[in-house]
């Protein structure tokens, strides 16, 4: 079974304003990238804003993970 996938756009309001690309695979793996640059980014390397979008989206693909085992394994 392939994984799926949302990208997402993500404009940082701190200035050097960086154009990131998250893109949120199923089976939990992320790829993060400057779209200026091409550059492949890890989530080590966010700041503030980007920081704070990145861990938003990362606990809601693990609070639906958590639901689905549940809805499976009940």
């Amino acid at each position: 079974m392939n994984p799926t996938c949302q990208h997402f756009r993500f404009i940082e309001k701190v200035p050097p304003k960086r154009d990131l690309t998250f893109t949120f695979f199923s089976d939990g793996r992320l790829i993060i990238e400057n779209n200026d640059t091409g550059e492949l980014i890890s989530p080590s390397q966010l700041r503030s804003d980007s920081k704070d979008f990145y861990v938003k989206h990362r606990i809601s693909f693990i609070k639906n993970r958590l639901l689905q085992a549940k809805e499976r394994y009940a």
